[in-house]
């Protein structure tokens, strides 16, 4: 197979202390043609390929394509949205074979024609194997040992799974430069990358082929590279029936194609970094060779995107004389870069903004700087200190202030509680500034994006420049020399270029380091000291991908399920956020769990199989949670519930007995992608403990009923998560409102809307109470339905000037009474709070 490469682009290199770094690719497109025949293709149903060689572009061109279905994610854009594809892109002109049916062809195949588990005795021993001691299928059965009875045996039969894409080790050398280690690149060869992405079955349903226009309106969305500006642009001078395959290599859904090599020459410390960056470009140009060679074999040529070099007369390997030129003329001092030998690439083109970089480090090396130095560093770590803790989100225990080097998701968690944590304890136009860099941080993340988004930003940015004189006014922005009094930020005058990024390339969460990132950490730290560690990554960097494989390969053979996933676009079709778990829960919907709907289908909850507690009375919850009114509470909502739904039922709430649940798990659709389904949110409701001594329960929205008739939205704190149980024998029957979960809660009231505090934006809050006959005064609370929850919503309280002594994050949701409305609790709650909410 040959592939002729148009653009080729290469986005960013991860640093970090270790002894190897990760690459990533970002965009690139690739046309494909076979010169021999469809068996020699890796491909799957939906693929649209050229077939033919350079030389026969006449008779290829003659030949009428057959046209491809449409991806289900454009056919769940919604009823105001129109697509236009571009019409001239994606032919298909044949069907090859997809990774899975490559696995056919393993030697030991007629074994697992018997055993699909093979050379493992059955699913249960092929779980161990992966997992040992950590995965508990295996002891759910009883058993004798395992047939694999020492550690390499275990080994050997992970070897022996197909592996199609291996890891390879190359040394490197520079003449005359020697370093204090030998130096070794682990690689794939990033084109065998392209085919094994572009034949993964698991991706039908979440690639796109052909350039395409979204209207929402009369307004263009821009999600992923297909429906950005360069795609289109592209495809105008493609051949008729020429497919893009645009392919990010290093993202969540893929893995590295290297480990770079980071070494140290023996050389004078001035001549290390230029060194590096040779050696950076020489690796590159080994992982790269067969793409760019396949982009030099086009059979058709098109106007170059020019890249202009400067001659220099002085002698690279010269280096004193050499990087003293260079940097007389701003250059880095890379004669030989890696795509200089790369037809059509572009440095200006492919080198797109990046969120981790870009927005996080940026973040953080600016912006909390400044904040520390208004509030002060004791107060700032106490404001994060005291935060109530979230199940699946960072708490800083010791503080922000201290920590020296984070990954991206901390990051993240900083930003997402810091601006209603600062607020009373500076200046509200410093508050505003730093918002709008949040801000800013927050709309770059949206995975589509509107003209009216691509304008909320500049508008953000804009703010920043407003209000950035708050910042030199409380002398906040310092430097090794002391207060500095301008903002010469390379980061932050970059920003400026991301509307533009966007609408050529697409969403910037396509470049994200981030995962890459947290891999390098998890992958490239491992048995550093031992002797053969490079050959050790690269055996374990095959195992992990060939299991990966095999692992689905096993589970679809064994239930009789073709290897080939069909493009299948029903309207009901969900999407989920892991392509592979998404086609077994459509093929083999047993394989995958769910749980409750809400009414609309908008949202689904979970709760565990097994109650925390099997079965208490209404008196015993009011005892345990310290809820006077639980009991009150219950019979009122059974007779709302009857009188509205006209079932009466013979429960009586009184004398019923209750099973209880300490946390219940929320998923939501994507507030910009309908057909995806974001991970669960967990939501707690803990009882009165030593470690919680007011109990630890989280903070929901409820859509009810108001007094006006009409739905409203509440803020609520849930306390207990409880259903009837009926018991054994009895011919009770529950009605639809007793037969889910339900919730006992405590409500919060608005007191001032965003406008009130332009610098913060947020919702405000208090807890509401009632008095009873005899005039005891106690938090307002209610039993509603768990459909009843649309959000999962976080209350930052409100400090004031400095924290109050004896609060801790067990106790802060108990001890304030006002709170802030955090709409910067994730994207979808930002977006929730910013749109419809309001």
């Amino acid at each position: 197979m040959s592939m002729t490469m148009y653009k080729a682009e290469f986005v960013h290199v991860n640093e970090c202390t270790a002894n190897c770094t990760a690459i990533r690719l970002a965009q690139y497109t690739v046309e494909m043609h076979c010169m021999q025949t469809l068996k020699d293709l890796v491909g799957f149903h939906a693929v649209k390929l050229r077939l033919g060689s350079s030389k026969s572009k006449s008779k290829l061109y003659n030949v009428r394509p057959q046209e491809s279905p449409v991806t289900p994610a454009l056919c769940q854009c919604g009823n105001d949205a129109t697509y236009t594809c571009h019409p001239k892109a994606g032919y298909i002109f044949g069907i090859g074979r997809n990774v899975l049916d490559r696995l056919e062809d393993d030697k030991y195949v007629y074994r697992q024609k018997l055993n699909h588990y093979y050379p493992f005795q059955d699913e249960d021993e092929w779980e161990l194997g992966k997992f040992m001691f950590l995965k508990l299928k295996w002891f759910n059965t009883p058993r004798e040992r395992p047939s694999f009875t020492m550690k390499d045996q275990l080994l050997d039969w992970m070897d022996s799974l197909p592996c199609f894409t291996e890891w390879k080790v190359s040394k490197m050398e520079f003449s005359g430069y020697r370093t204090t280690h030998p130096i070794k690149l682990i690689w794939h060869d990033a084109l065998e990358v392209v085919k094994q992405l572009f034949s993964d079955p698991a991706f039908v349903n979440h690639m796109t082929y052909t350039p395409h226009v979204i209207n929402i309106g009369n307004q263009h969305e821009y999600g992923d590279y297909m429906s950005a500006d360069m795609a289109w642009k592209i495809q105008d001078h493609l051949p008729v029936g020429a497919t893009q395959v645009p392919i990010i290599l290093g993202s969540d859904k893929t893995h590295y194609i290297a480990y770079m090599p980071i070494a140290k020459f023996r050389v004078h410390p001035d001549y290390q970094t230029i060194l590096q960056a040779w050696l950076w470009h020489k690796c590159m140009d080994l992982v790269l060779t067969n793409l760019k060679a396949a982009a030099l074999d086009g059979p058709f040529q098109i106007h170059s995107l020019c890249f202009y070099t400067s001659h220099c007369s002085f002698d690279p390997w010269d280096l004193d004389k050499f990087q003293k030129a260079a940097k007389a003329v701003n250059l880095s001092g890379v004669h030989m870069p890696y795509w200089r030998d790369w037809i059509y690439a572009c440095p200006s083109v492919f080198l797109a903004s990046e969120i981790l970089h870009m927005c996080f480090k940026f973040f953080a090396d600016h912006p909390l700087q400044w904040t520390k130095e208004a509030v002060g560093a004791h107060e700032l770590d106490n404001r994060f200190i005291v935060q109530h803790k979230w199940v699946g989100m960072h708490h800083f225990a010791k503080g922000v202030t201290h920590v020296k080097q984070m990954t991206g998701r901390k990051y993240r968690e900083i930003q997402r509680t810091i601006i209603a944590s600062i607020t009373g304890a500076i200046l509200p136009q410093f508050v505003r500034a730093i918002h709008a860099i949040v801000e800013f941080i927050y709309l770059a993340q949206i995975p589509v994006h509107s003209p009216e988004m691509l304008w909320a930003m500049e508008r953000a940015l804009s703010d920043f420049h407003v209000c950035k004189g708050a910042i030199i006014e409380a002398k906040a922005r310092k430097g090794k020399k002391g207060v500095k009094e301008d903002f010469f930020i390379p980061k932050l005058e970059l920003l400026q270029s991301f509307k533009g990024t966007i609408q050529r390339l697409g969403t910037l969460m396509q470049f994200s380091a981030d995962t890459t990132e947290h891999l390098l950490i998890t992958h490239s730290q491992q048995s550093k000291e031992s002797k053969d560690f490079t050959e050790q990554c690269v055996r374990l960097l095959n195992r992990q991908e060939s299991m990966e494989i095999f692992d689905l390969y096993a589970l679809l053979s064994s239930r009789g399920v073709s290897l080939v996933n069909d493009m299948h676009a029903e309207e009901e079709e969900v999407a989920i956020t892991n392509p592979a778990l998404a086609w077994v829960s459509h093929v083999l919907p047993d394989e995958v769990k769910s749980g409750i709907l809400s009414g609309d289908a908008q949202t689904a909850f979970q709760v565990n199989i097994t109650p925390d507690y099997k079965s208490l009375s209404p008196a015993e919850i009011c005892i345990k949670y310290i809820l006077p009114d639980f009991d009150r509470s219950l019979t009122d909502f059974v007779a709302r519930s009857s009188l509205s739904s006209d079932k009466h039922t013979r429960w009586d709430p009184q004398y019923g007995r209750y099973q209880v649940w300490n946390k219940f798990c929320l998923q939501l659709h994507s507030a910009f992608q309908q057909c995806i389904i974001m991970p669960r949110r967990v939501v707690q409701a803990y009882p009165p403990s030593n470690e919680f001594p007011l109990s630890n329960c989280d903070t929901v929205l409820i859509d009810a009923m108001g007094i006006n008739g009409k739905m409203t939205s509440y803020v609520a704190q849930v306390r207990v998560i409880f259903q009837p149980v009926v018991q054994r024998g009895s011919n009770l029957e529950l009605p639809s409102y007793l037969s889910d979960p339900l919730l006992y809660v405590q409500f919060f009231c608005f007191i001032s809307s965003p406008e009130d505090h332009p610098e913060l934006a947020m919702w405000t809050v208090e807890r509401t109470y009632t008095q009873d006959q005899n005039d005891n005064r106690y938090r307002e609370g209610a039993v509603v339905r768990v459909t009843d929850v649309t959000h999962a919503v976080e209350l930052i309280p409100v400090y004031g000037e400095v924290v109050a002594d004896g609060v801790s994050s067990a106790t802060c949701l108990e001890h304030y009474k006002h709170f802030f409305l955090n709409n910067f609790m994730d994207k979808e709650s930002y977006h929730t709070f910013s749109t419809e909410f309001v």
